[in-house]
């Protein structure tokens, strides 16, 4: 059984940096995509940032240059650094570890929560 756990979620006055980090089990995840979306209230879940198998990234427009994904396959983990952080920014983050042929091998975290506030 798949299971990912997030962590790293808080509060950060603007201008701030946070890791997020997610560990994955109960499987091998070399042949996954993984990424980082968010949901602020009242919107609808977005992408934030992926990173392919062969760590291939891309971005959304708006954290361009602020944040930066990573993978580590041996340690089944993905983690998304977030600098210069705005109040836009604030969201719950999930992590999603996603088959790239097996489209129902598509796994979520439980999300963790970022806020940004003076």
């Amino acid at each position: 059984q798949v299971q990912l756990v997030e962590s790293g979620g808080g509060l950060v006055q603007p201008g701030g940096s946070l890791r997020l980090s997610c560990a994955a089990s109960g499987g091998t995840f070399n042949n996954y995509a993984m990424g980082w979306y968010r949901q602020a209230p009242g919107k609808q879940r977005e992408l934030v940032a992926t990173i392919t198998s062969g760590d291939r990234t891309d971005y959304a427009d708006s954290v361009k240059g602020r944040f930066t994904i990573a993978r580590d396959n041996a340690k089944n983990t993905v983690s998304l650094q977030m600098n210069s952080l705005k109040p836009e920014d604030t969201a719950v983050y999930y992590c999603n570890f996603r088959h790239r042929v097996v489209r129902e091998r598509n796994y979520w975290g439980q999300g963790t929560q970022v806020t940004v506030s003076s």
